[in-house]
């Protein structure tokens, strides 16, 4: 198979890793900015040119495709999957992941727990949606934040408010969540492959830190998820429609809470922490995919 990774750093663990897997399963390699790549748009003619060439021959991509670069990078993969090319991720699927409202409301109408969480946009509307979630402290999120960027606790309610103050008064969209004060700072990724946990890992943030994003100095060690844990995240990946997500969610008096689905998780911590050979995984289920859309190729005599 002709496999591309989608990605701006061949340099980055989990794109390195995801190569050599490839490599070592016997398949082509190819690593494509997406940024770099360009598209012609024409009646049943879809095309991709990358520095100056016509990409032609891919079997399959694995997008990792950066949150700021959402929009650009999903046109990418929606433009490779008009082409017939098998995709890790649909682009529709990072597309509802990547927008943390959207991707909670989905969640919730598919009955899974999560904290509660607020939305609103007036200001004068701060005292009731701190109320609503169940009072401080609370938690205040940046839409647009990744990696624990954009995260603040507030404690008081006078700080919840002020916090809420600053933010509205950048015109920025913000979620409100309830704090749950029992997961003392930890949570737990599940790593989904084909609608299966492959690998899970326990991680805790720095001392003095509630946010546990390895990016901001967590650790992480390996763990065995209970079976509503394992059947919680199974069914939120499957909601927002993803075959490989990372599926973050806190341990709390009323089971486990999804706090986010990651639709581009990294490969470092947890097969660091757990030992199991992810990128692997991946591949070969890259492979099912390609072979059955193959077979039904076959059957239907294209």
């Amino acid at each position: 198979m002709n496999i591309a990774v989608l990605s701006r750093n061949q340099k980055l663990y989990s794109t390195r890793r995801l190569i050599e897997a490839g490599e070592e399963r016997g398949h082509n390699m190819r690593l494509l900015d997406h940024l770099k790549c360009y598209v012609s748009i024409e009646k049943l003619n879809p095309e991709i040119h990358y520095e100056g060439k016509k990409v032609e021959e891919i079997d399959a991509i694995i997008p990792r495709i950066g949150a700021s670069v959402t929009f650009y990078g999903c046109a990418i993969v929606r433009q490779f999957e008009m082409m017939g090319v098998v995709s890790a991720s649909e682009s529709q699927a990072i597309v509802r992941s990547r927008d943390k409202l959207r991707s909670l409301q989905i969640l919730s109408r598919a009955g899974v727990d999560m904290p509660k969480t607020g939305f609103a946009r007036l200001p004068k509307d701060k005292s009731d949606i701190i109320e609503m979630v169940g009072g401080t402290p609370v938690v205040i999120k940046l839409l647009e934040g990744t990696q624990g960027i954009g995260v603040v606790l507030a404690e008081t309610k006078k700080a919840a408010e002020s916090v809420l103050d600053a933010f509205y008064g950048l015109k920025t969209n913000i979620l409100i969540q309830e704090f749950i004060k029992e997961s003392r700072g930890s949570d737990i990724r599940a790593f989904i492959v084909d609608g299966k946990v492959v690998g899970a890992m326990k991680r805790t943030g720095k001392e003095g830190d509630f946010r546990s994003n390895l990016h901001r100095g967590g650790s992480a060690e390996a763990i065995k998820l209970s079976a509503v844990e394992r059947r919680t995240a199974i069914k939120a990946a499957k909601a927002l429609g993803l075959a490989i997500a990372g599926v973050d969610m806190l341990q709390s008096d009323r089971g486990p809470l999804v706090m986010e689905v990651n639709s581009s998780p990294g490969l470092q911590g947890i097969e660091q922490s757990t030992g199991i050979d992810i990128a692997s995984k991946i591949i070969k289920y890259l492979e099912q995919r390609t072979d059955m859309r193959n077979s039904t190729k076959d059957k239907i005599g294209v």
